[in-house]
């Protein structure tokens, strides 16, 4: 057992198992889901490069027309 008291409280969660990824892991995840379908519809090797770039930007695309919507 480590002492306690000289832990930062990032350092102190780490150490009790708790893990927070935060909304990152999600944009993460939302971008990879992005590349899949891309790559899997391009028909070219530039058309999967495109679909690369893309897929970084789609998570964002879409909370801007979330928000869009929901600012009415």
């Amino acid at each position: 057992m480590t002492n306690n008291s000289n832990l930062t409280s990032h350092e102190h969660k780490r150490e009790k198992g708790m893990n927070y990824s935060g909304i990152l892991g999600g944009i993460y995840g939302m971008a990879f889901i992005g590349v899949v379908y891309y790559i899997q519809h391009a028909t070219t090797f530039w058309a999967a490069v495109l679909g690369v770039f893309k897929a970084l930007f789609w998570p964002a695309v879409l909370m801007y027309k979330l928000l869009e919507l929901l600012k009415m």
